[in-house]
């Protein structure tokens, strides 16, 4: 089973924990956008529903405006096969389009239950989300949701290194996705190959 990481705005730089787990971890792929810094939703949308057609039934892990993507992607293409999302740290971007025309197109942020297996994960003191909203989102979304404490965007500010408990909480959603992949008699297709999506010699 494969692991998609969706980055957020500006995408993840090398001290991210999303470069981290890239590096460290099997049958991680990265989803590179076009145009980290001027995100267009249908672009990354796009991006987004092309890496999961060559790697089908991945975990997703999204950070910031990744985890919303994950939201639309489940919203706008209920068919697509997911098998399970961590949404870190999702961007209010309803409230923060304002202050930053960029994330406009994001807005609003789809408010309907995901379709698969879920972990948000929320800080107390994130700038970009309120935890009271996060919680909030979490429960409509039907996913279960995690405080990681005062860990601000649980972005590469907070040096949180490959973030260990943010692995844990991959191999939980990981082990409960196959648990239930087994009772209910289906199976995953995944690259074993360490990979960007699409080809690239760098990433943000």
């Amino acid at each position: 089973m494969a692991t998609l990481i969706l980055p957020g705005w500006q995408g993840s730089g090398p001290e991210h924990w999303q470069a981290h787990w890239l590096d460290l971890m099997d049958r991680t792929v990265l989803v590179r956008q076009r145009d980290w810094d001027h995100p267009d939703l249908e672009d990354w949308l796009a991006a987004a529903i092309e890496a999961i057609g060559h790697h089908p039934n991945p975990i997703l892990v999204g950070h910031s405006l990744g985890a919303i993507l994950i939201a639309h992607l489940a919203s706008r293409h209920p068919d697509l096969p997911i098998a399970g999302a961590l949404l870190v740290a999702p961007a209010d971007v309803d409230n923060q389009a304002a202050n930053v025309p960029a994330l406009a197109s994001f807005a609003p942020i789809p408010t309907g239950p995901l379709g698969f297996p879920a972990i948000v994960v929320g800080s107390r003191n994130d700038p970009w989300m309120p935890p009271a909203r996060a919680r909030i989102l979490a429960r409509m979304w039907e996913a279960e949701y995690v405080d990681a404490g005062r860990a601000g965007h649980i972005n590469a500010a907070t040096d949180l290194g490959a973030w260990p408990e943010g692995q844990r909480l991959l191999a939980h959603l990981t082990s409960g996705v196959r648990s239930r992949s087994l009772a209910l008699g289906g199976g995953f297709c995944g690259n074993a190959r360490k990979t960007i999506f699409p080809s690239a010699t760098a990433a943000n």
